[in-house]
């Protein structure tokens, strides 16, 4: 009973509150189709040339409420990564992004779903200009997905780089 509670509430508060945030400016429908989509629009929304601004309503608009972005690298001075909202990583990466470029792209993925639930984790290169031949950095995102309300939702996306005794793995 008790659980049956909890699940009738949280799917009531998620229907609210996914519902009122399904028509932002920005919002693109065909982004948030599948899997597939919402994975390309994110790294579409975050790459470009520097001087170009980003669309961050349209990168918000890909994000369930209270979702969660998450650099686990080990961090210089040994704190403990922090989880960002949507909106703060868009504070702490807009001026970085204008001023020197970001291109961020897909080179293999790895993805699973069952009923509304996927994951993919999707290995990545990041370049300062979209020609350049060698990346600044490599790595792996791992996206937890849901499908609600007729559409798919990023709930959480964390990465890690590779790394000297962190190699990306061969397949």
């Amino acid at each position: 009973m008790r659980t049956r509670l909890t699940a009738l509430l949280l799917a009531a508060w998620l229907g609210s509150a996914v519902l009122s945030a399904q028509t932002p400016a920005g919002a693109r429908p065909a982004d948030v189709e599948t899997p597939e989509t919402i994975v390309a629009a994110l790294y579409d929304v975050i790459s470009g040339p520097a001087g170009q601004a980003r669309d961050w309503d349209r990168f918000r608009h890909l994000f369930a409420p209270g979702a969660r972005l998450m650099p686990v690298a080990p961090r210089k001075d040994g704190s403990a990564p922090a989880a960002l909202s949507p909106d703060d990583y868009v504070e702490r990466t807009r001026e970085a992004f204008l001023k020197n470029g970001f291109f961020e792209k897909e080179v293999a993925r790895k993805a699973e779903a069952f009923g509304n639930v996927a994951h993919v984790f999707s290995t990545y290169e990041t370049r300062r200009a979209a020609g350049d031949a060698k990346p600044m950095a490599r790595g792996i995102n791992s996206i937890q997905l849901m499908k609600h309300a007729g559409r798919w939702w990023i709930l959480t996306v964390a990465w890690d780089q590779e790394r000297e005794g962190n190699p990306l793995p061969e397949k």
